[in-house]
């Protein structure tokens, strides 16, 4: 008796648990996506033809930035001003994305993940910001911060699940070989592969030479993954030469071959980094639906 009666309540416990992922993660990992990485979030005629164009539904919206002052620690930065939230379809979702400078996962921060799950809440309320089902965490972590920065994502994911939200993360190609951290999915990061000081000999934002390297670990990388690739270019003055990189968009389409061909599951969802004009302008419609192929 009692150990039917332990079977009813773990199967119960199990139900519940499966529609509490359900409701957690409603849209699932498939569709195109791109990041918004201004400050000012607005969504014009041609931002909004985009969109549509190629069935955006999901916008990866940069909040705010969190950046280490030593003498006060983790703070707050660059909070995005939200201006024409009523443009927004109904079949989009959007995303809150926060970036974490790497200084601040060098030691533990136990109130950190409820101040920044806590802001998330109020800006959506404050902006009246819908269809929110997922946070996200981006952070160039290191070997001598992972375990910060894991045990922080970690509570991050605890207190997005009590308020029904999933949570990625981003993951850049060096990460690739360390263990994977305590989050939904991950986000592989195919741009800034390169090294900027080094841009005379490759492009430093997405090049195939840096990434051949780290295609041995996609096959058995234990998390689910998704893939965002560049439509950004770069314009710097390196020795007082002034070097604009722009990624062709045959280079991209090359690097989506490869990895897929290693990891079928980067199909399923594909971001671009980031919406704005230029980026919409620099290539055609017929390439953006070559990147955005499934």
């Amino acid at each position: 008796m009692k150990r039917a009666l332990f079977f009813v309540v773990a199967c119960v416990a199990f139900l519940s648990a499966c529609r509490q992922k359900e409701a957690v993660v409603p849209m699932g990992r498939s569709g195109n996506a791109v990041y918004y990485w201004q400050t000012d979030f607005r969504l014009d005629s041609a931002k909004l033809d985009f969109l549509a164009r190629h069935h955006i539904g999901r916008i990866y919206c940069r909040y705010f930035d969190v950046v280490y002052r030593p003498s006060m620690g983790p703070l707050p930065n660059a909070d995005i001003s939200f201006h024409d939230v009523a443009n927004i379809p109904d079949s989009i979702d959007i995303v809150p994305t926060v970036f974490i400078m790497e200084e601040c996962m060098r030691q533990p921060h136990d109130s950190l993940a409820w101040l920044i799950v806590n802001r998330i809440m109020k800006m959506n309320a404050t902006n009246d910001i819908q269809n929110v089902h997922e946070l996200q965490i981006d952070c160039d972590f290191t070997a001598r911060s992972r375990d910060a920065y894991y045990r922080f994502l970690a509570q991050v994911r605890h207190e997005a699940q009590r308020q029904g939200m999933a949570l990625s993360t981003t993951i850049r190609l060096h990460q690739l070989s360390m263990p994977t951290p305590p989050a939904d999915y991950g986000v592989l990061m195919l741009y800034n592969t390169g090294d900027p000081n080094r841009a005379h000999e490759r492009n430093p934002i997405l090049d195939p030479h840096d990434v051949a390297p780290y295609l041995r670990y996609l096959p058995d990388y234990p998390l689910p993954l998704a893939a965002a690739y560049p439509v950004f270019a770069w314009q710097r003055t390196i020795q007082g030469i002034h070097v604009e990189h722009t990624v062709e968009a045959g280079v991209i389409l090359d690097v989506k071959q490869a990895v897929e061909q290693r990891r079928p599951d980067l199909k399923q969802l594909i971001i671009t980094y980031d919406l704005s004009q230029t980026s919409i302008k620099r290539y055609t419609p017929d390439d953006y639906e070559k990147i955005y192929h499934h």
